[in-house]
């Protein structure tokens, strides 16, 4: 259990800002919000899933009614990872700066 719902990760090319749940152990969380900073202060925002995780989110928007009872899944800041935890998220923004950056994979966070 995480007691702290704000976790930082400091790399020398981004900080990366994760926003877990109570219950997410960060071995293993399936579904997180991030915020990634890099040095020259932009900001953007990515939601880390599953397969798995996106799955039950689909199976539990039948019962809710969310999504016209699961008929189709949208979130704007997507990224699938293979497996849950936070190393696969952290590398996953490695790659994504490695390869360019965040422009047209991540959506932008603006300061207001």
């Amino acid at each position: 259990m995480v007691s702290d719902s704000l976790y930082r990760v400091e790399d020398r090319q981004f900080s990366a800002l994760f926003m877990l749940g109570t219950e997410d152990d960060k071995k293993t969380v399936e579904n997180v919000d991030a915020e990634l900073s890099l040095p020259h202060g932009t900001r953007w925002s990515a939601t880390f899933m599953t397969l798995q995780a996106i799955e039950q989110a689909m199976h539990r928007w039948r019962e809710t009614g969310e999504c016209a009872s699961d008929a189709y899944f949208q979130c704007s800041d997507l990224v699938i990872i293979p497996e849950g935890g936070l190393a696969a998220m952290l590398h996953s923004f490695q790659v994504i700066i490695d390869s360019g950056g965040p422009e047209g994979v991540l959506s932008p966070l603006s300061d207001d």
